[in-house]
């Protein structure tokens, strides 16, 4: 009788594991979507903020700001299976709301500064759904990124830090084409990474499609600022 136990307990496992997956994946979009409010109030909030000091002081401001950031990630993590992770999440994306405010301030400044605030947004929709689309309908694995991903985050970094000091505009334009490809890639692959169970804790697989769909949002707007003002 041991085999026929063998032959149905495997179909229960898998049914069980993709039962886990969709969970995880349900839960991930669900505080993703949580996630917007506070970073919308923030953003209110920011924009009506004075950020002077931030430009009187653009690279210490920039060296704090990753820094408060890059301790929130770590603090997330920490804590990420626990309430407080998704607090200190909520917490995050409050702040990069609050973040907004000076390319919002600037943006919004334009004659055409609403169509492009407008314009950003449904551009980052529009790429969210399409990668989630397309990892979830062909469940392709695309783990085979992770380490195409990991050199261009590295490299993309790097020229975030350098360009702190050579404030280059050229280059500025350019860091941003490349986390438009860069965020997009990777929200492809951390869709596919919750479906095929390489992710199976929804607060880090939320932190890292919001921050996909930050850096996708601020770098599509910084591009339509620079190339599609009427300014």
């Amino acid at each position: 009788m041991q085999p026929v136990e063998n032959n149905y307990s495997a179909p229960i496992s898998i049914n069980q594991g993709v039962g886990a997956e969709q969970r995880v994946l349900r839960n991930t979009y669900l505080l993703l979507a949580i996630s917007m409010i506070p970073t919308g109030i923030g953003a209110m909030i920011g924009v009506n903020l004075n950020f002077s000091f931030m430009r009187a002081s653009p690279i210490m401001s920039a060296i704090v700001m990753l820094a408060v950031v890059y301790g929130m990630f770590f603090a997330i993590e920490k804590n990420r299976n626990s309430g407080l992770g998704v607090a200190l999440l909520l917490a995050l994306t409050l702040f990069l709301g609050v973040m907004l405010g000076p390319i919002l301030q600037m943006t919004l400044g334009l004659r055409n500064g609403g169509e492009l605030v407008a314009l950003a947004a449904g551009g980052t929709a529009t790429v969210f759904f399409a990668m989630s689309a397309i990892a979830t309908v062909t469940r392709k694995d695309f783990s085979f990124m992770n380490n195409f991903l990991m050199i261009g985050g590295i490299v993309i970094m790097l020229a975030v830090v350098a360009n702190i000091f050579f404030a280059s505009p050229v280059l500025h334009l350019t860091i941003c084409a490349a986390f438009v490809l860069f965020s997009s890639l990777m929200i492809l692959w951390q869709v596919s990474q919750i479906i095929h169970g390489g992710e199976d804790n929804y607060v880090s697989a939320t932190l890292t499609l919001y921050m996909s769909v930050y850096n996708l949002f601020t770098s599509l707007l910084q591009l339509l600022t620079g190339l599609g003002s009427n300014d």
